[in-house]
């Protein structure tokens, strides 16, 4: 019998080294009570602590490693409010289909129902924002539960799993002999049929204007790439939809207006749901027919529901693996007229914006940031962009293209582009990492300029400063009227002042012409930095070529 099944193990070293067997290498966290045997048992691992300002903080940053590297990212937390703090982070990561494991502590499971510290009932709490949530059970078995919430995450459609472990089970501990380590971590895949792929290419024979549609897993820069391919191997237009705008997501320009003239929509892994009017005329006509393939049962049969027999081919299947099948099963390629028309109109921009130009003095349009921006972008091939949600993300998203980018997603939250843009510098150290946001969101994660700073992770943050929550002022105009603005408001405070203060670098800009410098000497600083940049208070553009 060897000296290892001999030896006593916690089970905070059996989480630990569960981790590491499944070849994650990162940890996002933050500290507590009920976790700190898991700090301990990070010793002597390849696990790098990344330890942040907030719990959500932690979920955003494991959030945005997981959509840019395909694994899992983690988050940490303790228990009770710490897991609190987290779990509302999880909705984002949710909706944008990003594979995420929460990990947090809990009450001793011996304290349960006895007033322990801290007693929250945690499962429940992360259930309705993750695919699964459940509490550890035994000591041995903590092994097979993280394994078992890295399988769910990357499976299917990806997105969040939490895990509560409750701390007893943590400090206590059992021979090493005593616990079935975990064998398997991989994905499980659900292929599409070589049948299904033929039915429904058979469907779509006689479509004049089919149409593809693609979920948040087919955004990232490798599923852009295969919806791309769809175009030039079977002349059939294929879309990304990952915007919390849906059909006004500035992304798609003027998509809106093509879509209602398409005859044949493929859901592959798009949600039947508001994002596309719940496929509602006039926004999609009212005898288009449907085909839809999708990793949840569920989602398929919301479409059955929605329109009946106008759903031709439906089939259970994984986006990408699907996507590859479709591909690999392809018919002759046809004629290619109606995929141009779909890609003119998705590349669509106001010829007006190229020429337009902020006062000499300021303050800035956003149009003349991402003007910067791109110059900046296109001398860094490994670029990641970040953008903010509420109106000034919109810019950014349509007028620059970078290879990789990040969004709020469909949740439609604001706040997490501070932690998203760390993240991603870690997802890939020599990557420039840059994000684009607004100042009442870069309220929420400020202090994890301080982190920034602890982890040598420079990124630089361009904010628009337009004093003010803009998104919700912009629709107190369009609803009630301008005289009935109020609450909305803002300080234009040096935020550049505050990042200096953490140890970052800072840049005032207030002309246009300041801030390619600035973007420079941000860059060159290599420290984490933002520009403040006093802005016009403009809506987010609205795209139509009417």
């Amino acid at each position: 019998m060897s000296a290892e099944t001999e030896t006593k193990m916690r089970g905070a070293d059996i989480v630990m080294r569960t981790l590491e067997a499944a070849g994650l290498d990162t940890v996002f966290t933050l500290s507590g009570n009920h976790i700190m045997s898991l700090f301990d048992a990070a010793i002597g691992t390849k696990l790098k602590l990344i330890h942040v300002r907030h719990e959500a903080a932690a979920v955003h940053m494991a959030d945005a490693y997981g959509r840019l590297t395909g694994k899992p990212g983690v988050a940490l937390v303790t228990g009770g409010p710490g897991h609190a703090n987290a779990a509302a982070a999880l909705y984002t990561a949710l909706a944008a289909e990003s594979p995420l494991v929460l990990l947090s502590g809990h009450v001793a499971a011996s304290e349960v129902g006895r007033g322990g510290f801290q007693e929250l009932r945690q499962a429940e709490m992360a259930a309705p924002a993750a695919k699964a949530s459940w509490t550890a059970e035994s000591i041995e078995g903590m092994g097979e539960d993280v394994a078992r919430a890295i399988r769910i995450a990357t499976s299917g459609r990806p997105g969040p799993v939490h895990l509560s472990l409750p701390s007893d089970f943590l400090e206590g501990d059992v021979r090493g002999g005593e616990v079935p380590w975990p064998k398997e971590f991989s994905a499980r895949v659900q292929h599409l049929s070589d049948v299904a792929a033929d039915s429904v290419y058979a469907a779509l024979k006689d479509a004049a204007r089919p149409l593809i549609l693609g979920g948040p897993t087919l955004c990232d820069a490798q599923g852009r790439a295969t919806l791309a391919r769809f175009g030039e191997v079977t002349g059939i237009p294929a879309v990304g939809m990952e915007g919390p705008r849906g059909l006004n997501d500035c992304t798609l320009g003027a998509f809106a207006e093509v879509l209602r003239q398409a005859d044949m929509l493929v859901l592959l892994g798009k949600p039947h749901d508001y994002a596309i009017r719940f496929g509602n005329a006039p926004v999609i006509d009212a005898k288009a027919r449907f085909i839809v393939i999708d990793p949840e049962a569920e989602l398929v049969a919301r479409a059955v529901d929605a329109h009946g027999d106008r759903v031709l081919v439906t089939a259970i299947a994984d986006s990408r693996t699907a996507a590859e099948t479709l591909l690999k099963r392809a018919p002759a390629k046809r004629n290619t007229t109606w995929r141009d028309e779909v890609e003119a109109a998705v590349s669509y921009r106001p010829t007006a914006w190229a020429k337009h130009a902020s006062p000499k003095d300021g303050p800035v349009h956003p149009l003349e940031m991402c003007r910067a921006l791109e110059s900046v972008l296109a001398k860094h091939d490994n670029a990641i962009l970040t953008c903010e949600g509420g109106e000034i993300g919109q810019w950014p998203q349509a007028c620059l293209k970078p290879k990789r980018r990040v969004i709020n997603g469909i949740a439609g939250s604001i706040g997490a582009a501070v932690p998203f843009g760390i993240a991603a510098r870690v997802a890939d150290p020599n990557a420039l990492s840059v994000v684009m946001m607004g100042d009442g969101a870069f309220g929420f994660h400020l202090t994890e300029f301080d982190t920034a700073v602890r982890y040598d992770t420079p990124f630089v943050v361009v904010l628009g400063n337009d004093a003010g929550w803009n998104a919700e002022h912009q629709i107190q105009i369009r609803e009630y009227g301008k005289d009935r603005a109020y609450g909305c408001e803002l300080l234009p405070t040096r935020y550049d002042k505050v990042v200096e203060a953490l140890g970052g670098h800072g840049e005032l800009v207030t002309r246009a012409d300041e801030l390619g410098p600035a973007l420079e000497r941000a860059i060159a600083s290599g420290k984490p930095a933002c520009i403040n940049v006093m802005i016009e208070r403009v809506p987010a553009p609205m795209i139509g070529r009417g």
